[in-house]
């Protein structure tokens, strides 16, 4: 692919433009446009990791947040299926660091009778977090899990192997400044690739 063609795919991906649009404008394939994205993301990812351990010894604080998509939060087995991380704050900035997932012990819960606990503490959950977004502690941390739950549901699902990088875009875009978001992903970009 040409130099001009990657540096305007950057450019799309920077500006929230899905690969669908990008690969109608470019007159590229959709697979194509999504292989590219799929690399930009993992360079945020290394970008927000090497980021951070720069910063790691700065005062920070942090929160746990539990994501789950808006159409299974009624669902009692949804449980297993959401996405738990940790979300720190370093001056106005945020690092995400993914959890574990419950779904391995989805099976035995299920046998045991017990989504129906687990599905009280996550309602319960829910309310406390509504009440976290309204209230005083406007911080980094709930400014990012807002920003998060917007960005996210602009993506038609996200399968749980492809979630830690959107998550990490997420982090990427939330804590850089749209003017820098294209050359520092141009820079990395470049810099590893020999287009």
């Amino acid at each position: 692919m040409r130099i001009n063609q990657i540096k305007t795919l950057i450019q799309f991906f920077c500006n929230d433009e899905n690969a669908l649009e990008a690969s109608r404008s470019l007159n590229l394939t959709y697979v194509t446009v999504s292989k590219y994205y799929q690399k930009f993301r993992h360079i945020c990812a290394e970008y927000c990791e090497d980021h951070y351990h720069l910063h790691r010894t700065q005062e920070s604080q942090y929160e746990e947040y539990l994501y789950i998509e808006k159409s299974k939060r009624r669902d009692k087995t949804a449980i297993f299926d959401s996405h738990n991380f940790l979300t720190f704050s370093y001056g106005e900035r945020v690092y995400t660091l993914l959890m574990p997932s419950l779904n391995m012990y989805k099976q035995q819960f299920l046998e045991d009778n017990l989504e129906g606990v687990y599905y009280k503490e996550f309602s319960k959950f829910m309310r406390m977090s509504k009440i976290i977004k309204i209230s005083e502690h406007d911080n980094a941390i709930t400014k990012f899990w807002h920003y998060f739950e917007q960005f996210i549901t602009t993506f038609k699902g996200v399968s749980k192997e492809h979630f830690p990088y959107y998550l990490k875009e997420a982090e990427f875009k939330f804590n850089t400044p749209i003017k820098e978001r294209v050359a520092i992903l141009e820079d990395l970009y470049f810099r590893s690739n020999n287009p």
